[in-house]
């Protein structure tokens, strides 16, 4: 039995780089403990606990769109939408072990499971 260590997602609105291309399709890796312990030493996230976040995602994130390194300067320059899909996306999978979110449905109240990986924010 294999274990599922990496989980696509597309971000709901998207980073844009400095040329103005949009990066939404990404790749999120499971947290190992380093992960978790080694942002405690960077003085940016002792300044501030919040920045916590931002530097744990960029050590986890292994993919967004063709940017070839994910920095902290990367995740801070997203939109607040695709901070907190993220940060659920990192929780879920960690924590929980899946991407699944149960959703019912508004018109009929179908219960059904939604992968995060697979949101687009597209209507």
């Amino acid at each position: 039995m294999s274990i599922q260590t990496k989980f696509e997602f597309t971000l709901p609105r998207g980073y844009v780089d400095e040329h103005g291309n949009v990066h939404r399709q990404g790749v999120m890796r499971l947290a190992t403990a380093m992960d978790e312990i080694a942002p405690l030493r960077d003085q940016r996230v002792r300044a501030n606990q919040a920045y916590l976040i931002v530097v744990l995602l960029s050590r986890v994130i292994v993919k967004l769109g063709t940017l070839s390194e994910i920095t902290p300067s990367t995740i801070e320059k997203l939109f607040a939408a695709d901070l907190t899909y993220l940060q659920e996306l990192y929780r879920r999978i960690n924590e929980q072990g899946v991407s699944d979110i149960p959703i019912a449905c508004p018109a009929c109240g179908a219960q059904f499971e939604l992968d995060l990986g697979d949101l687009t924010g597209e209507s």
